[in-house]
């Protein structure tokens, strides 16, 4: 049975009565208009003569852009350009994208997949329509795919999707209306299926609908599964970004999680953008820009792999820094761009919809 909204009322009170590091890091969630007035992830509320810019962000990317902040800020004093401050909110990044639609004063976005970054441009017009062709790599400083996390020993014999679908394996995943982490594990299960089927569209929906029939718990965010099925205990795997699925590791023991990595997985595309209508209007373009500039640049890019995300410079790196490799596919190449994504599977009524309807 899937829970969503009651789950994620029970995960606030777990949060409240158990201290874990990884537990309070998930307390930063979507602030919307409440960001303007100095919800900061991870850093003071600026002095008044320091400039601030605003990244609005999703879950997974709390640690990773609380050091890619700082380091932004000293390089940018040392450099000369004054006091800065880079405030950061966080939360699901279908969430997210509507609080900047909503009227959050985001300086930058930096969400999980460009389906939100689109539907910020076209219902807003903040940012431009070609705003992918605005910084290298089509926007994508870093990359990261999906993994698996598994209890200790992987009692379960989990080893790749089809071991998803299992009746005896319980899933813990981020709701994909919501999560760009839900989107992008949905996305995998889709593309594997597609590989292993073929064109044949029915024996696809019936492998991804057998897999959401396993899903514990659809969580608002990834952030939010992380501590369903780690923190509570909850499930058997946790399809996570790479990053997410060592953070687990890393907070809560790797005397307690194994991290499982599947023959072929999706290649996850979180881009990054100028909400330029908002810095405009601000007068922060110069530090916005310079501050998405600096995530190409090499300090940042060892920051991103530090942080188990897949830099897109790996010549920044040292051998042994790099990435595990894995065969990815895109899943542009396989059903398209992403209007067409986000309409057929993720918008009201569309597959996911179809697929998880109560009968």
């Amino acid at each position: 049975m899937l829970r969503g909204e009651a789950a994620g009322a029970a995960h606030q009170k777990v949060r409240a009565r158990r201290g874990f590091h990884l537990a309070a890091l998930a307390g930063v969630a979507v602030l919307g208009l409440s960001a303007a007035a100095g919800l900061v992830s991870g850093f003071p509320r600026p002095a008044l003569a320091a400039q601030a810019i605003l990244n609005v962000s999703y879950d997974p990317t709390r640690e990773l852009y609380r050091d890619l902040s700082a380091a932004f800020t000293a390089d940018w004093e040392k450099k000369g350009g004054g006091a800065i401050q880079v405030r950061t909110s966080h939360g699901g990044s279908g969430a997210q994208a509507r609080t900047v639609i909503d009227g959050a004063p985001a300086d930058v976005v930096t969400l999980g997949i460009p389906s939100d970054i689109d539907a910020i441009a076209k219902l807003t017009g903040k940012i431009p329509a070609d705003w992918r062709a605005k910084l290298p790599n089509n926007a994508l400083p870093y990359t990261s795919t999906v993994v698996f996390v598994v209890r200790k020993g992987n009692p379960k014999n989990i080893h790749d999707w089809n071991d998803l679908v299992r009746e005896d394996v319980g899933v813990i995943t981020p709701n994909p209306k919501t999560s760009a982490g839900g989107r992008w594990n949905f996305l995998g299960a889709w593309g594997y299926a597609a590989e292993k089927f073929g064109k044949d569209d029915a024996k696809i929906r019936e492998f991804v609908g057998a897999l959401y029939k396993n899903v514990k718990s659809l969580d608002t965010g990834a952030r939010g599964s992380t501590i369903t099925f780690a923190q509570r205990n909850f499930g058997d795997v946790l399809p996570a970004w790479e990053n997410e699925a060592h953070l687990i590791t890393s907070e809560f023991g790797k005397d307690k999680f194994d991290i499982i990595t599947p023959k072929t997985s999706i290649l996850a595309e979180p881009p990054v953008a100028l909400v330029a209508g908002n810095v405009d209007r601000k007068g922060t373009r110069k530090e916005a820009e310079a501050f998405l500039t600096f995530l190409y640049t090499p300090e940042a890019q060892r920051i991103i792999a530090k942080h188990h995300y897949r830099p897109s410079d790996v010549s920044a790196l040292k051998p042994e820094e790099r990435p595990v490799e894995i065969r990815l596919f895109r899943i542009e190449d396989l059903l398209g761009g992403w209007d067409v994504i986000q309409k057929t599977y993720f918008d009201n009524g569309g597959v996911f919809d179809q697929l998880t309807a109560r009968k």
